[in-house]
């Protein structure tokens, strides 16, 4: 108990260490800013490429869209942009302390040294400035007056993640993953489910996506709180956004394959370069294949994914990206992962399976296409069209029990649950700079359609021990006879209780107004939705927030932000599903450290929401839910990532939570907690590369997840019973040149982790029974890549 103490303690006044430096501004001198963009001559970003000051210090590197930033004292300087197989470029500037200098390169290039220096020179792991072009918005996180964290492709790799189920919200305060059915990640912050986007669309279903594969994936973006205004509808909660991989212009060629515990074989390829001379039509093309079992008996997942891209450049103002991912999923019947007793959490052993040895497997296909066309009418003004498809076929089983016994016997039951998803999509947004008098805007506008349908058949289940009990103090896996379903009649028919169809259509327009050469912004924006389901609703939404530079590299923000946003969903007994409203205020501080390589930021919100859903505790094995009436989450996040001094990179997040029901039709339910978070986060990721020597390329990487005061997903219980969790991680990897061997070791401690809830209909006999899934044991995966 003593070093648990002090360990808890060693880690608050960690935080408030890293909250007092925060918040500690220095009276320096002012500098100015050199900042800008570079291209290579086929318009393409050139990454890694060394931006400097010659006969000084100063300096930087281009991110992955070629953008550049750093401070300098004022002064006249020769700034000179170089890299391995560019033409070297150099410009007279003038700095005057307080002023913005912009800066545009174009570069010849040597395609084929280029690549070297973007594989070697990409250092940025944790720390990213700008954010994805689907956000739309041309500035810096900085200056966004919103907490949003982004998580690079190069982040995902170090710590062997392979999908959104495995470890992705450790990167980000505040996010928790909840059981799952194994088809998709439920990712929960700030008291709710956040919204699943992909390339700036809300791509959320009641029960899907398919939880993307990270061989696809340039990016992730979480962005907290409301964010109507950018993008599609989205929860108050927030939403995170999967940037896919897209061609870079640049010709390269990956590979690697990862062998792990429980028999785990993973190979990935990603092809990347132009398919004719002139660089106009280019390509991306990812593959993955993986195989893997599981550290409990019956249980697998292998999985598939195809994602090509084409892009054509007709010219330097009009580009067309044409983009298909498909993905293939099989796995055991979803939901032999949980767990029942009567005598409390992590009562059985952590490989304890109800599964039969014949256990039925579910299978998933997944489809979606994106088509982009943007068009520049000038550097500061473009549009862009977008349009997607998705579709989600699943033909699937799912297990549940009937009941359990004092004695352990329990009647297990296998349903059937054959789904289709179909989302469509369309989007056309404007966004551009002008100015009046000294006022400069930024404007952002557009149109939002959406359709989503969604039919599934969970109708027909059966008793797998219809006469002799199965006993999970005795088990007996042995295969039995399996019930067997009607699949004949067309699942329009069977499914007709449980189809939903969404239609939306919305507009929205901002205009973010720029002060006293831009240290003061101030956001004013508003979306109206109609949307159609069961129902018909209108609403009006506004938004307004205001940040301000208190010096180059640290901004003061604070929002105010309503939400209206349609949801689907199925209520036991019928009735309609209300779409949820709310506001949101948030206060925050955003700092940048080390000239730009490290930041921090510190956020206070609170958030009012009508209407949210969540499973219904009585029929936890459907896709029914229940409706409250309202809840309030008020919490404080803070986050920082990037590298303190060369080779040493850190990430680390804490987050406090409380999520309450304020109102609801069961009085009951008044302040009780909402369901599926935890009051305390903290996370932290540290890597160290070292950077000269015999052992140069050598990396050492470890963190912890820790959750305390832990919130079950059951309804109404007002109190935690779950016990705190904590995991810890490590790594090690080698680079040396083209090669990267990489080694990752999960759960160190063998820590038995899980989470879940309590069930009280199941008990014969009225007493509660604990619900959970159980985390793996320790695991190891080994990778070895090849980049030429």
């Amino acid at each position: 108990m003593m070093i648990r103490n002090t360990f808890f303690s060693s880690k608050l006044i960690l935080c408030v260490l890293l909250l007092l430096v925060m918040v500690t501004v220095a009276v320096a001198q002012q500098n100015g800013t050199v900042r800008g963009n570079i291209q290579t001559s086929d318009g393409q970003p050139a990454a890694a490429v060394s931006v400097g000051l010659k006969n000084t210090a100063a300096g930087t590197m281009t991110d992955g869209y070629g953008n550049f930033q750093f401070k300098v004292k004022p002064g006249n300087y020769i700034i000179s942009v170089s890299a391995v197989g560019l033409m070297k470029d150099e410009k007279n500037i003038t700095v005057t302390a307080g002023a913005v200098i912009t800066l545009n390169f174009i570069l010849k290039e040597n395609a084929s040294e280029l690549k070297e220096v973007i594989i070697a020179g990409n250092k940025q792991k944790f720390k990213i400035d700008n954010p994805s072009p689907s956000l739309r918005l041309n500035q810096p996180l900085l200056q966004i007056p919103q907490n949003i964290q982004v998580i690079s492709n190069e982040q995902i790799k170090e710590q062997q993640i392979f999908n959104m189920l495995e470890g992705v919200s450790r990167n980000v305060s505040g996010l928790t993953m909840q059981e799952h059915w194994g088809n998709y990640a439920r990712v929960n912050a700030r008291g709710d489910r956040l919204a699943a986007f992909r390339n700036g669309m809300n791509v959320e279903a009641t029960w899907g996506p398919l939880t993307e594969d990270m061989s696809f994936v340039d990016r992730i973006e979480f962005v907290k709180g409301p964010a109507g205004f950018m993008l599609a509808n989205g929860n108050p909660s927030g939403f995170y956004n999967v940037v896919t991989k897209k061609p870079t212009g640049v010709t390269s060629q990956a590979f690697s394959f990862t062998a792990g515990s429980f028999n785990t074989y993973r190979a990935t390829a990603d092809f990347d370069g132009k398919l004719t001379g002139d660089g106009k039509l280019q390509y991306r093309l990812n593959l993955m294949g993986q195989n893997s079992e599981s550290f409990r008996p019956y249980d697998f997942t292998n999985r598939l994914a195809i994602a090509p891209v084409l892009r054509y450049k007709f010219d330097d103002n009009n580009t067309l990206t044409a983009e298909y991912t498909y993905q293939q999923q099989r796995m055991n019947a979803f939901g032999t992962a949980y767990l029942f007793s009567t005598d409390g959490y992590a009562s059985l052993p952590r490989n304890f399976t109800n599964a039969p040895a014949n256990s039925p497997s579910s299978d998933i296909k997944d489809y979606s296409a994106f088509l982009t066309y943007e068009h520049k009418f000038s550097n500061k003004w473009k549009a862009t069209v977008q349009g997607a498809y998705f579709k989600y076929i699943q033909n699937a089983y799912s297990y549940w029990i009937d009941y359990i016994e004092d004695n352990g016997n329990i009647s297990r039951n296998l349903g059937l649950w054959d789904a289709v998803n179909k989302n469509k999509f369309a989007q056309a947004f404007v966004n551009g700079e002008l100015k009046t008098g000294a006022v400069n805007h930024r404007i952002l506008g557009g149109l939002d359609v959406g359709y989503k349908y969604y039919i599934a058949d969970y109708f027909q289940s059966a008793s797998l021990d219809p006469v002799t009990p199965f006993n999970i103090y005795n088990p007996n896996n042995a295969a039995v006879t399996l019930p067997s379903f009607d699949r004949t009649t067309p699942l329009s028919q069977r499914g007709a209780d449980a189809e939903s169809v969404q239609k939306y259509q919305s507009g929205y327009i901002q205009d973010e107004l720029g002060f006293f050469n831009e240290k003061l912004r101030l956001t004013i924006a508003a979306r109206y939705t109609h949307v159609v389901d069961d129902t018909t609703a209108n609403k009006f939404s506004p938004r307004v927030g205001i940040s301000y530079s208190i010096d180059k590299a640290t901004s003061a923000y604070a929002l105010y932000d309503q939400s209206f946003v349609p949801q689907t969903g199925s209520i036991f007994g019928g009735g309609d599903v209300k779409p949820i409203t709310g506001n949101n205020m948030e206060l925050g501080l955003k700092r940048d450290w080390f000239d730009g390589k490290w930041s921090t930021s510190l956020s206070a919100y609170q958030i009012l929401k009508n209407n949210q859903l969540v499973a219904d505790p009585d029929r936890p094995n459907t896709n029914f839910v229940v409706q409250l009436g309202q809840t309030k989450t008020r919490g404080i996040e803070f986050d920082a990532r990037g590298e303190i001094i060369p080779g040493l990179s850190l990430m680390a997040n804490y987050a406090y939570t409380d999520s309450r029901i304020s109102k609801d039709t069961d009085p009951a339910n008044i302040g009780n907690p909402v369901p599926g978070f935890a009051k305390h986060v903290t996370n932290t990721w540290l890597t160290y590369r070292l950077q000269r020597g015999t052992l140069k390329g050598l990396g050492l990487s470890t963190g912890y997840q820790w959750q305390l005061n832990r919130i079950p997903w059951s309804l109404g219980t007002g109190t935690s019973d779950l016990p705190n969790y904590f995991r810890l991680d490590a790594g090690a990897s080698y680079q040396l040149k083209k090669v990267s061997v990489a080694v990752n070791v999960n759960n160190v401690l063998n820590t038995y982790l899980y989470s879940g809830g309590h069930e009280d209909y199941l008990s014969a006999t009225g007493r509660t029974v604990y619900t959970w899934q159980a985390e793996p044991p320790t695991t190891v995966r080994v990778s070895l890549g090849y980049r030429f």
